[in-house]
């Protein structure tokens, strides 16, 4: 059974995107649908440009980014469940 569904996307994109399609002779809807299946098998999404944060997502990403390359608020690994709750509670 089909349904039909409103989405909201970017003029742009959409027009490209059935440019695109119509140049390899399909729809925009067979495209959308084939993108959801993939979706629904592989139970995941994946973007290929990089991801652009808003400022204060990029501030906190960029100082765990520094905090690591400096080894700064980094936990060590753990070979079992008694040593890390010994270490999540040496200071309390």
């Amino acid at each position: 059974m089909k349904t039909t569904t409103s989405l909201k996307i970017d003029k742009d994109v959409k027009e490209k995107a059935a440019k695109l399609a119509a140049s390899l002779g399909l729809t925009l809807s067979a495209v959308i649908n084939n993108s959801l299946r993939k979706f629904i098998a592989d139970k995941k999404v994946s973007f290929e440009e990089e991801p652009r944060f808003n400022k204060a997502t990029s501030r906190r990403l960029n100082k765990a980014l520094e905090d690591i390359k400096n080894g700064k608020n980094l936990s060590p690994a753990f070979d079992n469940a008694k040593d890390a709750i010994a270490w999540l509670n040496r200071n309390s």
